[in-house]
């Protein structure tokens, strides 16, 4: 462990190298690093959590109607097969917009 001598010491080569007046920005910059780095670090934990739940959960295979509505931007999660059915037959029906050349 570092005593409080050595902390002197240490702090006293940085106010040479750096000066008295680089300090304040130097803190700051190293509090701002400080903080990305453990808000990168909260991201991957949380990501690596989900990818082990993930893996826990059994995945259920996917009906024909569910890959459809999958396909075309349909968010199938709690929903039925004649629900999807009904989303996706009103997402054919709708005209598409063309583009004028």
């Amino acid at each position: 462990m570092i005593g409080t001598n050595e902390l002197l010491m240490i702090f006293g080569v940085i106010v040479l190298l750096f000066g008295a007046a680089k300090l304040p920005e130097l803190a700051r910059s190293m509090g701002s690093s400080m903080g990305e780095f453990k808000k990168a670090q909260k991201e991957s934990e949380l990501n690596l959590k989900e990818f082990e739940k993930s893996l826990k959960e059994p995945a259920a295979p996917k009906s024909k109607v569910q890959e459809t509505a999958q396909r075309l931007g349909i968010e199938i999660r709690g929903k039925t097969d004649d629900q999807l059915l009904d989303e996706i037959q009103k997402s054919t029906e709708r005209p598409k917009e063309v583009s004028e050349p």
